[in-house]
């Protein structure tokens, strides 16, 4: 007979040999009965006379061009959540977080810190997914299971130059990996703009097997009109000129119909567990010119599995005037900013297939 126990929430009930740790400003190294102790820190001058373990150290200063090691852990283990905020939210487009596993030189995660948390534009929004929460005013959640078998190393490069102020947390366990354990990769690319009759692509040349689970693209709109009739293609496993998967619009990929368009409202944000419009920015008439918008979509239920290699794209399409075609419109190829970021798991802790590392210029908000 099969526990309900077994899967589900049912499985909290359940115990293990794994043990709890929690990496902070207030415990850097994650080690058993070493939270709290500072007596130096960002809050020591708020705590005056109340003393030690009165919230001395919360958070760290990151300095312009500095990177910070928020998390080095000797596993095997899971990361199963990360918390953090930051000073300025400017921060969230200027910033690089990387994860390393078990060693290796190369991230297997390298995404701007907001884009991470489907938040692309330096402006809040909320997201409330499973597993992604972005929570007023701009307390970030992601709770992808991240296992390793030999280490971690999480950290978070200024690029700007100012200093930053972040409060994190990275929670975790220690226990052994199961041999079938996949590691988390994410991969940030930023087409600006896409060429016109070109695609933006998402991943390319990614080696091994694994599963892609998530999508997150931040697009801003460079033509009139509708512009989100583009598809969303997966090649998967030697596929050549045609994909295996192949979608039939950029609002239906991302749950929605119709131009996310409500009679009488216009576009509408959702956040739902798996799929989202987060985020509908619109022009003010003077300097934020052009329409600007934050979409997710998570497969966890229907995770698209690969056993030798994956590319996605996305096109830049949308709908312009009818001429001959005796339609009163037609696709249009556009021209638009799409950055995106892709999460899988993959059967090896980095990948060669990696974008280049980009720069201030290249995550910049326009």
């Amino acid at each position: 007979m099969t526990s309900s126990l077994s899967s589900g929430l049912g499985g909290i009930a359940l115990r293990t040999s794994a043990v709890t740790r929690s990496i902070s400003a207030e415990n850097f190294t994650g080690a058993k009965g070493a939270g709290g102790m500072a007596t130096e820190g960002t809050g020591a001058r708020a705590a005056a006379g109340l003393g030690q373990g009165w919230k001395i150290s919360p958070s760290i200063h990151i300095a312009p061009g500095e990177t910070a090691v928020l998390g080095e852990i000797d596993g095997p283990g899971t990361i199963t959540h990360i918390w953090c905020t930051t000073a300025p939210h400017q921060a969230w487009r200027r910033t690089l977080l990387r994860i390393h596993w078990d060693g290796e030189q190369e991230p297997a995660v390298e995404v701007p810190l907001g884009d991470f948390f489907c938040n692309g534009w330096n402006i809040f929004s909320q997201v409330s997914s499973v597993p992604v929460a972005a929570n007023p005013n701009g307390g970030f959640n992601a709770y992808w299971p991240m296992p390793f078998r030999r280490s971690a190393r999480i950290t978070l490069e200024n690029l700007s130059a100012a200093e930053i102020v972040l409060y994190y947390q990275i929670d975790y366990e220690l226990d052994d990996v199961p041999d079938d354990a996949s590691y988390l990769h994410a991969q940030w690319r930023r087409s600006h703009p896409v060429p016109r009759g070109e695609v933006h692509t998402l991943l390319d040349g990614v080696q091994g097997a694994g599963h892609y689970v998530g999508t997150y693209l931040a697009w801003g709109v460079n033509d009139p009109g509708w512009w989100g009739e583009g598809e969303v293609k997966f090649y998967l496993d030697g596929d050549d000129e045609f994909p295996t998967i192949c979608g039939t619009g950029t609002e239906d990929y991302f749950g929605g119909a119709w131009n996310f368009d409500v009679p009488g409202t216009g576009y509408t944000a959702f956040t739902t567990p798996y799929l989202g419009l987060n985020q509908v920015l619109r022009p003010d008439g003077l300097y934020a010119s052009q329409q600007r918008f934050g979409m997710y979509r998570w497969h966890l239920p229907d995770p698209i599995r690969f056993a030798e290699d994956l590319r996605v794209t996305v096109q830049s399409l949308g709908i312009g005037p009818g001429h001959h075609n005796g339609l009163p419109h037609r696709y249009r190829p556009t021209s638009d900013d799409i950055a995106s970021t892709a999460w899988f798991y993959l059967d090896r802790p980095s990948t060669p297939s990696r974008p280049e590392t980009p720069g201030l210029i290249d995550l910049e908000v326009d």
